[in-house]
């Protein structure tokens, strides 16, 4: 009895045309990421289980009537206008670069209002913290 062979046809899979899938989408994840712009606001929170100020602080209060107050070192608090604010910051950054800007904040003052003080930060590029006070537990 002769046993007849069969060409057996391996079917092979191209892996070409799913590496240039790959890569396709991966050039595409790269730039749509380079487009998008993060919408968080960048800030420096303090930790309240320890309080160390190695560098000096300038103070910006917002109290519950939504006034604003000024005040570096130990100087006392002034009340500003809002325009006032960025002037003054600008000020205290030019004759001291390293200077934290500590935002003090009642808790029943709109968002808003912070919102306004962070983009004064934020376009000028001042390290700024909130200011919290420790929790009770």
């Amino acid at each position: 009895m002769a046993i007849k062979r069969r060409n057996r046809v391996s079917a092979s899979f191209s892996m070409s045309s799913m590496t240039d899938l790959v890569f396709l989408l991966l050039i595409f994840f790269m730039i749509t990421s380079t487009v998008v712009t993060p919408s968080a606001i960048k800030l420096l929170l303090p930790k309240s289980s320890s309080q160390a100020a190695a560098k000096p602080i300038t103070r910006v209060f917002i109290d519950e009537q939504v006034n604003f107050y000024v005040a570096t070192g130990k100087e006392k608090e002034r009340q500003v206008a809002f325009e006032e604010i960025e002037p003054f910051l600008q000020g205290v950054v030019a004759e001291e670069p390293e200077m934290y800007i500590a935002l003090y904040a009642d808790e029943s003052v709109p968002y808003r209002e912070i919102v306004r003080v962070l983009n004064i930060a934020n376009k000028n590029k001042f390290k700024l913290v909130i200011a919290t006070r420790p929790s009770r537990e």
